[in-house]
């Protein structure tokens, strides 16, 4: 059974030796936030596709403010938790315990680091590059004897945003600090929604850590108490506070979507307006026209309801996670928060996906950009891949020389050169992508 006392950890990843006391207000997991906030991988988020195209002449949701607004969600979700948590368990208040809003708003903001460009289709153009398309090739013996291990194939295989965004945040780049982003173990061990191996993943390309950043893991998961399910291949269960974040994106991703489609124009304000309705009672619903009688402006109606919808959904989330915690703690707790609330909320959102996935995630745009992007993408990998196997070629040469020096591009390791490519790809905003893939093409030349 895990327990909140050792679950809750200020000690920081990497600088486990070197723990100093600081004279200032902030806790431990507020530096994290603020850390993650002022990162260049954080500020780049601005310029990755969430589900719409970007820019558009309507500002619709990046990575960036859809990270900001789960970060918000999850610290309204953390501290009430904590709140409940503290009457229910009174000997946890000198513990860390009251900090969980904190830790769960910071590894909100740290939950998507690790997405490539052009959304999902991004993690997709990966995978399905080593799977099926040219990067097949890689999983024989290269001739000059080289060869991956089963472990690092299915790595690649099953490209997950979520595995990299933890390689992200702990890996010792060339040139950095050790621990990377030195957070806490906590706050590193509330983003691994699948903790898990990629030879665990099955067809859904989940999982938490690639072969690479694995006794990273272990050591997080030793320290924490994270009840081990398995250990070849490894598994364990989440971390408590995994749940809660997971709750905060399920909340925003569906709500902002649906707000971003009537925006566009994708759905009619009556549609925006039944969706989100029905996720109320009859008396809860009369209240809402009667505050539109006096807000008549068309779109603080959508935002008003959009408010009332996530408020009902923490306090809802929030119930669950208390209701189960015992199951949670003791790592028997199947599924998401979301998938265990109240009949009518939950025939409500379950309504709001099925929409979202036959009028927006099928919209003409966002297939476009997912078009585009997984074109761009493939070739740029395609070329990256071709120049780290064989960096002898002169063309490879000139590839090579434009990675970023932070990046092991030039490892004895094939595996390691791969990653090195796969941290510079997934690393780029959408605009730069697109940039890079028209020089290569030779649509585009620099200003001469």
């Amino acid at each position: 059974m895990m327990n909140w006392k050792q679950l809750i950890s200020a000690k920081r990843f990497g600088m486990e030796e070197f723990h100093e006391e600081r004279q200032e207000n902030r806790s431990e997991f507020q530096r994290d936030y603020d850390r993650l906030i002022f990162s260049a991988p954080f500020r780049r988020l601005q310029n990755k596709t969430q589900v719409f195209p970007l820019p558009g002449s309507v500002f619709v949701h990046n990575r960036l403010t859809h990270s900001l607004e789960v970060a918000s969600v999850g610290r309204s979700l953390g501290d009430d938790v904590a709140k409940a948590l503290l009457e229910r368990h009174p000997e946890l208040q000198d513990s860390f315990l009251p900090e969980i809003g904190s830790i769960v708003s910071a590894a909100c903001l740290a939950h998507d680091l690790g997405n490539p460009p052009f959304g999902h289709s991004g993690e997709k153009a990966i995978s399905t590059f080593f799977s099926e398309g040219k990067g097949v090739r890689l999983k024989e013996k290269q001739p000059n004897g080289e060869q991956l291990s089963p472990m690092e194939w299915e790595d690649l295989t099953h490209f997950e945003g979520n595995a990299n965004a933890f390689r992200i945040l702990t890996h010792q780049f060339e040139g950095r600090r050790k621990g990377g982003f030195v957070l806490t173990y906590t706050t590193l061990a509330s983003i691994v929604k699948y903790p898990f191996s990629s030879s665990l993943a099955g067809t859904k390309s989940k999982f938490g850590f690639f072969v690479s950043e694995e006794e990273s893991f272990k050591k997080i998961a030793t320290e924490l108490g994270l009840t081990l399910l398995n250990e070849h291949p490894l598994k364990y269960a989440r971390h408590p506070l995994v749940y809660l974040v997971e709750a905060a994106d399920d909340i925003c991703y569906q709500m902002m979507d649906i707000e971003d489609a009537y925006k566009l124009k994708i759905l009619t304000t009556e549609e925006t307006k039944e969706l989100l309705m029905t996720y109320f009672s009859e008396e809860r619903q009369e209240h809402l026209r009667k505050t539109f009688l006096i807000v008549n402006d068309v779109n603080e109606q959508i935002a008003y309801l959009r408010s009332s919808v996530i408020g009902l959904l923490i306090r809802e989330c929030t119930r669950v996670f208390l209701d189960h915690e015992q199951e949670i703690l003791s790592g028997t707790f199947e599924g998401s928060l979301i998938k265990r609330i109240a009949e009518r909320p939950a025939a409500a959102y379950k309504h709001s996906v099925e929409v979202s996935i036959n009028k927006i995630y099928r919209s003409r745009d966002v297939l476009d950009i997912e078009l585009a992007g997984f074109r761009i993408i493939s070739t740029l990998l395609e070329l990256m891949i071709d120049a780290v196997t064989s960096p002898e070629k002169a063309y490879s040469k000139l590839l090579i020389d434009r990675v970023s020096s932070q990046y092991n591009i030039n490892s004895p390791v094939l595996y390691e050169r791969i990653q090195a490519v796969l941290d510079y790809i997934s690393g780029m905003t959408d605009v730069f992508a697109l940039d890079l893939y028209r020089k290569i093409n030779g649509n585009s030349l620099p200003a001469v």
